[in-house]
């Protein structure tokens, strides 16, 4: 009984808002870092267009920052066992001076 009673009190109920649910595409992410927080700025890259906005900014911790490595490599190794490699395209570089440049 006691142990149910701890399982209900470390539950987090966490709600999620429908336009964030509807999500934002991205196709490319610029990571910057201080010495105290990780920014990831996501874009939406369209062929053609030469100017693209960041459509979402994420900032972390250093810890956090390390968590969501290991989160993303877990999933990918999952989704690999079920799918199959995924395979890296080769892509046309992006110049090293677009987008923003973050400092904390």
């Amino acid at each position: 009984m006691a142990d149910n009673k701890n399982q209900k009190q470390n539950q987090l109920n966490i709600e999620i808002d429908e336009t964030v649910a509807d999500g934002t595409y991205s196709n490319l992410a610029i990571i910057n870092h201080s010495v105290s927080e990780f920014v990831v700025d996501f874009v939406n890259i369209m062929p053609g267009r030469p100017k693209s906005k960041v459509k979402s900014r994420i900032i972390l911790t250093p810890q956090h920052a390390k968590r969501l490595l290991k989160a993303l490599a877990d999933n990918v190794n999952r989704f690999e066992s079920a799918h199959g490699e995924i395979k890296d395209y080769e892509q046309a570089p992006i110049p090293m001076n677009f987008g923003p440049t973050g400092e904390a």
